[in-house]
């Protein structure tokens, strides 16, 4: 755009550069930001279920540290090796079977919400700022609630309760509570996920390109893997207060408020510490499991961009 033109020419460029965003182009764009965040959910599960198995334990107050629930659990499985792999990813068809809606809505949902903050700002020429992909981020977990809520619900009760299957205690939790009872905990799920979504993008862009060298776009495995960790960690870090929050709204059988919730935790946890049980196996299990997320995620764009070559 030459200096000649008109700032209110400009602005009309930006508007019609937004009213853009629905082309072709753009819905290719959408599949292939869905595909990719499906492949990064299910490279998560696999290698992050276990640790998170641990930490809801923990959460939940079923046990007293990691090692208790590890113990628990291999206690459980009467020192069969099959019956002990079984254990540690119990509860994991919810996550498996709504992988791909929710990594898949999150990472569109992030793709999307890149676009939103850089309407009529050119990102080759551009970058976006650590604020607005914060921003974008936190985007992305609107719509990712919608999906994840009841998904994290039925988990929590199978990772907390006696052995079940999917359907079983998504039925009895209907016929128990309503449709609403799948919901639980909805609020609280957007309240940890909005902030952690922006610290998690935020960060592994930040990472991204500060261990990138000058020019450089290729994939890179090792270098992926240390950001999409970091952002794991950061994520954790800055909301695991509200995750546990969120377990004991989720895994309990009576419907408490989220203000009691946080009351009922600070008395009878012993005070800020009781917020933070299961932190250790949070923090084991966020490095490798965002760490393979994002190679998914990066792999399969790697390959998106090599078809249309």
């Amino acid at each position: 755009m030459s200096e000649s033109e008109s700032p209110v020419v400009q602005e009309e460029t930006r508007e019609e550069t937004c009213r853009e965003l629905p082309t072709t182009s753009a819905l290719m764009d959408n599949a292939k930001s869905l595909t990719a965040g499906a492949v990064g959910g299910v490279f998560a599960v696999l290698t992050g279920h276990p640790f998170d198995l641990l930490k809801v334990r923990c959460q939940s107050g079923q046990a007293s540290s990691m090692s208790h629930a590890i113990k628990d659990i291999l206690r459980e499985s009467h020192g069969s090796p099959s019956a002990s792999l079984r254990g540690f990813y119990r509860g994991v068809t919810p996550p498996l079977l709504g992988i791909t809606p929710i990594f898949a809505v999150s990472f569109w949902g992030y793709d999307l919400g890149k676009k939103i903050v850089a309407c009529g700002q050119v990102l080759s020429e551009q970058p976006l700022s650590t604020f607005q992909l914060a921003t974008a981020g936190f985007i992305s977990a609107i719509p990712t609630t919608l999906v994840m809520a009841p998904t994290e619900r039925v988990k929590v009760v199978l990772q907390t309760t006696g052995r079940s299957t999917f359907i079983s205690a998504a039925k009895r939790l209907v016929r128990e509570g309503g449709i609403q009872s799948l919901l639980r905990g909805s609020l609280a799920t957007l309240a940890r996920d909005g902030p952690g979504s922006a610290l998690y993008f935020a960060a592994y862009e930040v990472t991204k390109k500060t261990l990138a060298k000058p020019g450089e776009e290729e994939f890179s495995v090792t270098k992926t893997c240390i950001a999409g960790g970091m952002a794991g960690v950061a994520m954790w870090t800055g909301v695991f207060p509200i995750d546990t929050v969120k377990t004991k709204l989720q895994a309990g059988e009576e419907r408490i408020s989220f203000k009691n919730a946080v009351k009922q935790i600070y008395v009878k946890r012993g005070g800020l510490k009781g917020f933070f049980p299961g932190l250790g196996p949070a923090l084991l299990r966020s490095f490798p499991a965002n760490a393979a997320t994002f190679v998914g995620v990066e792999l399969t764009h790697s390959m998106f961009g090599k078809m249309n070559r």
